[in-house]
């Protein structure tokens, strides 16, 4: 992309209305058409001044902190990564190293780790009813430390993965969607099937489906969700996507059978996740440190999901779709049948078909964090990427 490329691209930022600035970002239905856009705009451009050398690095100090209460790869580097791109420092907090191990409250521990704070990435999906809600007393408690002085700047809050929703996946999905079809306008009346998937572990949270459901119904794609019997997802959410599509001219349908979503689909996205009401269940035994029930829940889930191991994306299965051309995504790791598990959410021969894909699919989030760190800590965007492109700094 030329300087006039990126200048022309920076003009379109212009004429979206944001409200992001000293915001939080965590669930994507709770942001606008146009900020949703801006992120990906500003993700779009971040990724070609990139590609081409060029710095985006907006900060001279200040840092970025991410609590990581569940394991990660692509997201902990992608923030790692975005946040380091625009001249953050970073520092993880490590719950069993700091005083939250003695007591410490919640209100305390995010004042304190904020004084010269710019961002804070949380991810917290493993409690249903847990995470977003502690990302939000987070986001309450840095709010009055700033109204009452005690914090020079408002960091904000990014969510990078909570048990409601995972909008930094989505978006990098969106963005996927958006380069394999042309354009956001491109996505409308398209397929996207979003599918349970067999795997051998249990517990996997519902934020990814809920995120795609939620977001997908945004640009007017016809959304099949699929799983079998009992395997729900928060039927708040159920409801965001029925009422996305309503507005948008799209549609959201439930189905039984993966063969049927993937019919005529243009993209599948097949995903193992927990039952709503086995994650209701989970959340009450962790927190009575129940082990033993634990135990159980988990071998009755294992069971249930062992009679379901035909939900396996293949390539009987794949030639349903479109010409038997759709695009396979998901946010990786994948439970890969004859590679990485026994039986698991996809074929061998599916996965190495598409595995490139998957990767470019993953390369977008560095860049949508960035964006979303970017967005919510500029008071004027336009102004700042202006002068980025025009100082031309090379990496």
């Amino acid at each position: 992309m030329t300087q006039k490329q990126l200048r022309t691209k920076i003009k379109e930022l212009k004429k979206l209305k944001l409200s992001m600035f000293n915001k939080d970002f965590l669930l994507t239905w709770e942001r606008s058409d146009d900020e949703l856009k801006g992120v990906l705009l500003v993700a779009e451009l971040f990724k070609e001044m990139h590609k081409a050398g060029i710095s985006f690095r907006t900060f001279d100090t200040g840092l970025a902190i991410s609590i990581f209460r569940d394991k990660s790869t692509r997201t902990r580097f992608s923030f790692a990564s975005a946040v380091n791109a625009l001249g953050l420092g970073l520092s993880e907090l490590d719950e069993e190293k700091s005083q939250i191990a003695h007591g410490e409250t919640i209100r305390e521990t995010a004042n304190m780790i904020s004084f010269l704070a710019e961002t804070i990435g949380i991810r917290d999906d493993m409690f249903l009813g847990e995470g977003n809600k502690y990302m939000r007393v987070v986001g309450a408690a840095v709010q009055e430390g700033f109204e009452k002085g005690v914090l020079h700047r408002r960091p904000s809050v990014v969510n990078l993965q909570c048990d409601i929703d995972h909008p930094t996946q989505s978006l990098a999905d969106l963005m996927q969607l958006r380069s394999h079809f042309g354009s956001l306008k491109d996505l409308r009346g398209k397929k996207i099937a979003m599918t349970w998937a067999y795997s051998p572990s249990y517990g996997k949270p519902l934020s990814v489906p809920q995120g795609i459901i939620g977001l997908m119904t945004r640009f007017g794609m016809d959304v099949s969700l699929a799983s079998p019997k009992g395997y729900d997802l928060i039927p708040d959410v159920v409801k965001v996507a029925r009422n996305n599509a309503n507005q948008q001219g799209g549609s959201f349908r439930i189905v039984e059978s993966m063969e049927e979503a993937f019919e005529n689909a243009d993209v599948v996205y097949p995903k193992s996740w927990a039952p709503y009401q086995v994650m209701q269940r989970r959340t009450e035994l962790l927190n009575k440190n129940d082990k033993s029930g634990l135990v159980e829940l988990e071998k009755e889930c294992l069971a249930n999901n062992a009679r379901h191991k035909d939900w396996e994306c293949d390539e009987r299965k794949m030639k349903l779709t479109k010409k038997g051309a759709a695009l396979y995504m998901h946010c990786l790791p994948a439970d890969i049948s004859g590679m990485s598990c026994v039986q698991g959410e996809v074929s061998k021969n599916v996965f190495d078909k598409y595995r490139l894909a998957t990767y470019a699919e993953a390369s977008f989030k560095p860049f949508v964090i960035a964006a979303i760190v970017f967005l919510t800590r500029i008071e004027k965007p336009f102004e700042k990427l202006t002068k980025l492109i025009s100082k031309k700094t090379l990496r």
